[in-house]
């Protein structure tokens, strides 16, 4: 320590006059390196944290009541390993819901078809929203179509094939 005029160290009248210490050089930088540390390695955190899932809650599957109406999905693998992923079967109250996927990885699902969404269960959820309160989902599975025809074809009304 130097001692000044009338034995008051050089440094302290600084220091008096803030009434806090001021951090030094070496302080600053090793704060300032910290703080580059800890930016360097955010991403690095990030990454290393599973992905959320593309179904919903369990990721292969999901089963939940929404708005009244009993939600259920499942991932059935590809047969085929070169297929990406899988295909799911949704049922909206028993009743099946097509999902299909688009080029962007987004579904969107045959009630609503305008629209895209992140996941499966978010697409099920946007139909039932759509569909609305008492209301169901047709059956199109074959044989049931539109008037209850066996053999899945189903009459629309009119004339058929092509008018001249």
């Amino acid at each position: 320590m130097v001692v000044g005029v009338g034995a008051v160290a050089v440094g302290a009248e600084q220091q008096a006059g803030t009434g806090a210490a001021r951090p030094s050089r070496r302080e600053v930088a090793r704060r300032l390196l910290a703080s580059t540390a800890a930016l360097g390695l955010a991403p690095v955190v990030a990454a290393s944290r599973p992905a959320p899932s593309t179904g919903g809650s369990g990721g292969g599957s999901f089963d939940e009541t929404y708005r009244g109406r009993r939600i259920q999905g499942v991932l059935v693998p590809a047969a085929a390993p070169e297929t990406d992923g899988g295909e799911w079967r949704i049922t909206v109250d028993g009743r099946p819901l097509h999902l299909m996927r688009r080029a962007d990885g987004t579904w969107l699902s045959m009630v609503d078809h305008y629209t895209s969404y992140r996941t499966p269960l978010e697409a099920t959820r946007a139909a039932v929203d759509e569909i609305g309160p008492g209301r169901e989902l047709r059956d199109l599975a074959p044989g049931r179509l539109a008037g209850g025809h066996p053999g899945g074809h189903a009459h629309t009304g009119g004339q058929h094939g092509v008018r001249a």
